[in-house]
């Protein structure tokens, strides 16, 4: 057989463990590596896996010499805003002034700032905009992309959200995941009446389902948005008709969003920072994902971070995101997220490569496509420019990505810099 395309002379090959599952407790830990590896494509897809050596000897349309750099499967960023209007870069000066974030709001900032920018932007303003941000998530690395709704807060909005989200998953060839985030807070104009509110938004869900514009639901169960009861309500109309399950918990009280979570049988619980010792058991009992992000907690300059280590010892599944946002973390840098991962929340190279590849392809559903490099499964993979795969978290806040393939087909590649 002649393949599409052949990638040899690996240094090191990252091929994360897929057991059908995410990977929980200490299993996150065990990271497959092979060194002097190749591997070939053929329409799009993995078709061959070998030692260099035997790959001298495959024919191939194509051949890239990896130079013994580390090759690994594409990222997955599992919790990303990508779609939304404006920006809110005049909020940081208030914030390092020490001025509260609710007096923010009471201002028409935060949230509601970039609500009603996304009402103002066209859908296919939307699109070019996040068009911009996806790209740069795809330089660093990225194949796989959730994306959240959220912005908009009224049907009308939410729905021209998804739309933007729908055609950038048919202009690009990333996969894209959708998420409908719709009681992502409460609107100035039901704040006295949030299950008016809650009710608007579990009438969208007969419509997203009908235009097949999101696969999951999602909710923002905290102190001030809404309730666990509330949250219960609308992930159960959701999973009753048809949708996946994901929750914002936990991340500022321990209302028992991880409990409920785990009890619905939600694919993810995320943010997490206040999450219970009773929330961590629940979830080690069940194969829903702790989706942690660090980065918002860094961004907001927050001391206490979810606890990671304690929930990969209660025999949790933990995943990493970027939560890309306009107000509580504005990177598209999962690399970033990365580092982060090993200098706040203590967790190994090991650990962290699972947690950004198959365990993140597990917590947006996508664990049998994305996550690791499988014969059979998307020639989904980047070239990193460096020794070992220990190297990229440790150094930190520079793009270490050489080149990234989706479907075996060259997506983006590091401009070469002429100095003379």
């Amino acid at each position: 057989m002649v393949f599409d395309l052949l990638v040899y002379n690996i240094g090191q090959l990252i091929l994360p463990k897929n057991r059908l599952k995410p990977l929980k407790g200490k299993e996150m830990s065990e990271l497959h590596v092979e060194e002097n590896a190749a591997f070939a494509v053929k329409d799009g897809k993995i078709a061959w896996m070998g030692t260099s050596a035997k790959g001298e000897s495959v024919q191939a349309m194509e051949k890239i010499d990896a130079h013994q750099r580390v090759v690994s499967p594409g990222l997955v960023d599992p919790h990303t805003h990508l779609v939304f209007g404006g920006s809110r870069e005049k909020e940081l000066t208030l914030k390092q002034k020490g001025v509260p974030y609710l007096e923010i709001l009471a201002n028409g900032g935060g949230i509601l700032s970039t609500v009603a920018a996304t009402r103002e932007t066209t859908e296919r303003e939307l699109v070019e905009k996040a068009s911009f941000h996806l790209e740069r998530m795809v330089a660093h690395g990225v194949t796989t992309i959730e994306a959240k709704s959220g912005y908009g807060l009224d049907q009308e909005t939410e729905l021209k959200q998804l739309r933007a989200i729908k055609k950038l998953a048919e202009k690009y060839p990333v996969s894209i995941v959708s998420t409908f985030l719709g009681p992502h807070a409460i609107p100035s104009t039901h704040k006295d009446k949030p299950d008016s509110f809650l009710a608007d938004m579990i009438r969208l869900l007969d419509v997203i389902k009908k235009d097949q514009l999101a696969e999951f639901v999602d909710i923002f169960c905290e102190t001030g948005v809404f309730t666990i009861e509330q949250s219960r309500e609308f992930l159960t109309k959701g999973k009753e008709k048809g949708f996946g399950l994901k929750i914002h918990a936990d991340e500022i009280d321990s209302l028992g969003g991880a409990e409920l979570a785990a009890g619905l049988g939600a694919v993810s619980a995320d943010h997490l920072v206040a999450v219970s010792e009773e929330g961590m058991k629940s979830l080690g009992k069940k194969d829903t994902v702790a989706v942690l992000l660090p980065g918002t907690t860094f961004y907001l300059g927050k001391e206490n971070y979810a606890p990671a280590r304690d929930m990969i010892n209660e025999g949790v599944a933990v995943a990493l995101a970027t939560d890309f946002n306009p107000g509580s973390c504005v990177t598209e840098n999962l690399q970033l997220i990365m580092a982060l991962a090993a200098l706040k929340l203590k967790m190994t190279a090991e650990e962290i490569w699972n947690a950004v590849t198959i365990n993140a392809a597990y917590s947006i559903g996508r664990g049998n496509e994305a996550g690791t490099l499988e014969v059979g499964k998307w020639a989904d993979f980047v070239v990193w420019d460096i020794p070992t795969y220990h190297y990229l978290p440790y150094h930190f806040g520079v793009n270490h990505a050489k080149s990234v393939y989706c479907k075996g087909n060259l997506l983006w590649s590091r401009p070469e810099l002429k100095l003379s």
